[in-house]
């Protein structure tokens, strides 16, 4: 699916002309021009990414520049071992686990991968996990609690993949088997919605104690594509559905889905990936050292009354 973010292009031509001075020899002319444009990038970089609508962050989530998991785990972990393969069918790319250290403390990771070109787009089947990528992940949580190990998933998926191969190995089977593994995982479990969280596809590694969204990421049930094509039989109207799902960093923290927004650079996490994952490495850790504190009943007394309090309403009797 292509990105039309047509509202980056004056940065766009910003940067062009920054990258088109640097070129040049050094000269305090050529410095000056260029902390001017770099000046006034920033200020722009700012007045718009701080005014767009929801359909605008669902561009910006889904930007094909912004880190990635394996991004996250290069910057933030080190003598990190990734795992292969489910034990019962075979190995799903879109799904990276595997074990590092985050400071000093041992750490499981699991996450969606998407590709940069095309190649790898095609083979990490453009982030959306077959079954064999949910089991795989359930395996290395489940060692991960054998090991007393906390487990830090990195959410990025349009959903996880409809084909008719995944229907026959049971994807619905392998997501609602995580759901419930998760939800009585005896180990603490931080999730962070980095890009576009879809559906079941990102709900299969999500049912944790603390889950945190980047400011500009998305998490839903259906895309806004999907939305507008079951309700108005248009997709053309994904602008709308958008406005109407409630499904940016903000309202989720509104309604209590998200626990925590971290910002991003001016301009979104795409224009300064380092600063990106250096944020949610922190706040990674400041989480962590908490819940790494606390008993294991009460963590998981905690994380079902978590998802228990999700959608929940109030109302007259008379609306009941």
């Amino acid at each position: 699916m292509s990105v039309d973010t047509r509202f980056e292009e004056p940065l766009e031509r910003l940067r062009t002309r920054i990258a088109g001075l640097d070129q040049n020899p050094r000269s305090p002319a050529r410095d000056k021009a260029i902390r001017k444009l770099s000046d006034r990038l920033e200020k722009l970089s700012g007045e718009i990414y701080a005014n767009l609508t929801p359909w605008q962050k669902t561009l910006v989530a889904r930007h094909p520049a912004r880190p990635f998991t394996l991004d996250y785990v290069r910057i933030l972990l080190r003598d990190f071992v990734e795992l292969h393969g489910d034990r019962t069918y075979a190995d799903d790319p879109a799904i990276v686990a595997g074990f590092g250290m985050l400071g000093e403390r041992a750490v499981a990771v699991v996450g969606h991968q998407k590709g940069r070109d095309t190649k790898e787009k095609i083979r990490r089947n453009f982030g959306m996990p077959r079954p064999e990528g949910y089991r795989k992940a359930l395996r290395v949580m489940k060692l991960a609690e054998k090991f007393r190990r906390p487990v830090l998933t990195f959410i990025d998926t349009p959903g996880a993949y409809p084909g008719i191969e995944s229907e026959e190995r049971g994807v619905s089977e392998a997501i609602a088997a995580n759901l419930l593994e998760m939800s009585r995982l005896g180990v603490p479990i931080i999730a962070t919605v980095t890009g576009e969280g879809g559906s079941g596809g990102a709900l299969g590694i999500g049912v944790t104690d603390v889950i945190l969204m980047l400011e500009h990421s998305v998490y839903s049930v259906i895309s806004p594509e999907g939305c507008a094509a079951i309700l108005w039989k248009d997709q053309a109207r994904a602008r709308e559905a958008a406005e109407a799902m409630r499904m940016t960093a903000a309202d989720c923290k509104a309604l209590g889905v998200a626990d925590e927004v971290i910002p991003e650079p001016a301009g979104g996490a795409h224009s300064n990936p380092v600063a990106t994952i250096d944020a949610v490495g922190r706040t990674l850790v400041r989480h962590l050292d908490r819940l790494c504190s606390l008993p294991i009943d009460t963590l998981l007394e905690a994380r079902y009354a978590k998802f228990r309090r999700m959608g929940a309403w109030e109302g007259s009797a008379a609306t009941r």
